[in-house]
């Protein structure tokens, strides 16, 4: 059984519960995707499985890639990403399709994406600091402050925060609640917001820690299709 699946975001909407409140959703476009490979934890040490998402057009691929499609006899993929299997359920094969009505609503799923890159930034935006007073003549605005000791240690920690590169790193949301699924359209709307920008690829999967809904949140799962 496949625990995830390859999509690209659409990007956020607004949805009214019963009590007439906004709540933000992203929409998803899940799948469809393909099994490229099955691992098997006697050969390769663990239990996964390889997607492919499918998508139009063509798709140029380097040898080597072109080699590992051909194994399985399907056309080649632009993106593959690779997702865990339940040990012990029915095991799939190469060639078998992954779409979006493994999930139903009400579910809770974790989605993967790579974060906006913002650049060089300073320690205000990127850690959050207070700065200095806005004064005239206080000559500390947006500057860090101390940053070690001068005698001892002598040296800077390991870990201090300061300025750098900011975004565009690897993000995961947890425990996302899924709101609405449509199955013709390969649509997945989950409440919240997702990582990275709308056309950017996320894998979702099903949550590994779920919390529980929330006093006074609506399930998902009661909502009349």
């Amino acid at each position: 059984m496949v625990t995830g699946i390859i999509g690209k975001k659409v990007g956020m909407t607004q949805l009214f519960d019963e009590g007439g409140r906004i709540r933000p959703a992203t929409v998803i476009k899940a799948g469809p995707c393909v099994v490229v490979q099955a691992k098997a934890s006697t050969r390769d040490g663990y239990e996964a499985v390889q997607l492919g998402l499918v998508e139009e057009g063509p798709v140029r691929v380097t040898k080597p890639l072109a080699g590992h499609f051909k194994k399985s006899d399907l056309p080649p993929t632009r993106i593959l990403r690779e997702v865990a299997s339940v040990p012990g359920e029915e095991p799939v094969k190469p060639g078998d399709q992954v779409l979006v009505s493994m999930f139903t609503g009400g579910d809770r799923v974790d989605v993967i994406g790579t974060g906006r890159g913002k650049g060089f930034q300073g320690v205000m935006k990127r850690h959050g600091f207070s700065g200095g007073r806005a004064t005239h003549g206080s000559m500390f605005h947006r500057r860090p402050g101390s940053i070690g000791a001068s005698s001892y240690p002598s040296r800077v920690i390991k870990g201090m925060r300061g300025p750098g590169r900011m975004g565009g790193r690897r993000v995961t949301v947890r425990s996302l609640q899924v709101v609405r699924v449509d199955e013709e359209n390969h649509l997945l709307i989950v409440q919240g917001a997702v990582p990275g920008a709308p056309g950017s690829y996320v894998l979702v999967r099903k949550a590994i820690a779920a919390r529980p809904v929330q006093v006074g949140q609506k399930d998902a799962s009661k909502d009349k299709k």
